[in-house]
């Protein structure tokens, strides 16, 4: 400590690149303070800093960490306590720039394993962005010491040293039943749960927290409910079920179809206590589908939706820079295909009109060796049945979906109804007429090798990569759009995803010839056995990443405009 104080008044009133002199390891009374990174103005990214302690000097015991789950649970609750504590102490010290801030890398909503606190057998780190203080460009000294000997330490007093036991066993609780249910679902052929009572709605278009006002708790029809026994409670968990195969849910505008299906796609995810959707679970490898006008396509197999074009050109090896609805969804089916997924989730509403059906009046004027696009209502059931791939749709507008569906949910005021047998005896009743154009199969997923050039970062001598907020990565000179990937849900998952492709790239991985779905096992691989941390480039602290999907991880490659495939 004193170590410390000697060098800040030593530096006191310099230029602020002096502040790198500090950069060091310092012993204080209930914790070890490592400054890993200095910045070199007040007005550039803060300062990284990390914070150890012995986890015997918690209440983290051991067997609350003795599953991976359980791990990241805890460290997500350390996490949550020190934002908190942040919150009581932020704009105490003064200076130019981004002088006084703190800022650790909080979770959200959602419980997604991090870089910002770690836990070991024996360790607590916690990674730490601060702005050192300055007067312009000239060390504030004072202001720094105060920063380091009295703001930090109480962050860490009453937040590390003031978590509860109950609070600790809660969040583990709640985990062990999340893990149960989702265990539950795989082995009896579910692809989704919700829970009853559960809070759909979320507060706003901008927040992923629950709605509080007039909102309707989920209440499952009595023919799809589920009761699920879980540790640490007498009663079982019930809600509703979802089968494999094909699930249409119908309604007016209005009624909660998109607000189900969100929850579903956002229940690849667990939730904390409070958030509504906490025994709302989805397949893990359940993706979100949707049209994507402009993006760039390289040589994706779209024969399955898309025959050969105006002017012979072909699909089976299809490219394009700037694709429109159909093709993008086209696509972007294969490409999640390519990449592992068991279920898709497909909204009506972001979808390509062409993509999803062509009725019996538009088959009659517009033959098909004049039309190019199999429409998905006549491949959903062909890729049940040949690649055990569920779909969940919604759909308000085309009751031709009657036909090929397994079940019928239908929301009205935001209320679920199964209606499957209605449906059923109404796409008996009204024969539309209208003639399948899906052919005996589904067709092929081609496995792509994306070829070593593909990824370059470089700008001169030096590797190039940023991101600017979640839905954008700066690779090199080429910007990655993220906007229609609605499973990303945290810009340190973005983060990684970035640090994942300059891995690759600074290892020469994609010499080695692999598939798309190789190189994504390979990350999965050294990440099960390196840990999170194995992609970063910043020595010891690696405090603001978090684990994306293999699934938005393959997207983002996707979308990366100098991608080329064999």
């Amino acid at each position: 400590m004193q170590v410390l104080k000697q060098c800040l008044k030593r530096i006191d009133q310099k230029g602020y690149k002096a502040y790198k002199e500090i950069q060091g390891t310092y012993q204080f009374a209930n914790f070890q303070l490592h400054i890993d990174y200095v910045q070199g103005d007040p007005f550039a990214s803060p300062s990284k800093i990390r914070i150890t302690l012995p986890c015997k000097q918690t209440e983290i015991r051991s067997e609350w960490t003795n599953t991976k789950s359980r791990k990241v649970r805890c460290e997500d609750l350390l996490a949550r306590k020190v934002q908190s504590a942040l919150g009581h102490v932020q704009k105490k010290i003064g200076g130019s720039g981004k002088s006084g801030i703190i800022w650790i890398d909080a979770p959200g909503q959602k419980i997604i394993e991090r870089t910002a606190v770690r836990l070991t057998d024996t360790q607590v780190t916690i990674c730490l962005s601060i702005g050192l203080p300055a007067n312009g460009r000239r060390i504030l000294a004072k202001e720094a010491e105060k920063l380091f000997f009295q703001v930090i330490p109480s962050v860490i007093d009453h937040s590390v040293y003031q978590i509860k036991e109950h609070e600790v066993k809660e969040a583990v609780w709640l985990n062990d039943q999340q893990e149960t249910i989702r265990a539950y679902l795989k082995e009896h052929g579910y692809i989704a749960f919700i829970g009853n009572g559960a809070i759909l709605p979320r507060s706003s278009g901008v927040s992923d927290r629950p709605m509080t006002k007039g909102v309707i708790p989920f209440q499952s029809p009595k023919e799809r409910e589920l009761a699920i026994s879980v540790p640490h409670q007498e009663r079982p968990v019930v809600g509703m079920g979802i089968k494999k195969g094909i699930t249409v849910i119908v309604g007016g505008g209005y009624h909660g179809k998109s607000t189900l299906l969100q929850a579903i796609e956002h229940g690849v995810y667990d939730h904390i206590e409070g958030d509504g959707r906490e025994y709302v679970i989805s397949d893990d490898a359940a993706v979100k589908i949707r049209a994507e006008d402009g993006r760039s396509i390289s040589n994706v197999d779209i024969s399955p939706f898309i025959g050969k074009l105006p002017y012979e050109k072909k699909t089976e090896n299809f490219s394009t820079e700037n694709a429109s609805g159909s093709t993008s969804q086209a696509a972007n089916i294969i490409e999640m295909l390519e990449a592992g997924a068991t279920t898709l989730l497909i909204d009506e509403d972001t979808s390509a009109t062409n993509f999803m059906i062509r009725d019996a009046r538009m088959q009659a004027l517009i033959a098909k060796n004049s039309e190019p696009i199999t429409p998905f209502v006549d491949k959903v059931g062909l890729l049940k049945d040949e690649y055990d791939v569920s779909t969940i749709l919604v759909m308000g507008g085309s009751g031709d979906y009657f036909d090929v569906a397994d079940r019928v949910i239908k929301m009205e005021q935001y209320v679920p109804f199964d209606v499957t047998d209605e449906a059923k005896k109404i796409a008996e009743t009204i024969q539309v007429k209208r003639r399948n154009e899906g052919g005996d199969s589904f067709g092929s997923i081609k496995k792509r090798i994306p070829v070593a050039k593909s990824l370059n970062s470089k700008r001169g001598t030096k590797y190039k990569v940023s991101t600017r907020g979640k839905q954008h990565i700066q690779y090199g000179t080429t910007d990655i759009h993220l906007q229609a990937l609605d499973q990303l849900v945290d810009e340190s998952q973005t983060r990684m995803i970035a640090e994942c492709f300059s891995f690759l790239e600074r290892n020469q991985l994609l010499r080695k010839r692999m598939t798309v779905k190789e190189i994504l096992s390979l990350i999965e691989e050294q990440l099960n056995e390196k840990g999170i941390r194995f992609v970063s480039t910043h020595v010891g602290h690696p405090g603001d990443l978090a684990l994306p999907r293999r699934f938005e991880i393959a997207s983002a490659l996707n979308r990366l405009r100098t991608l080329e495939c064999e």
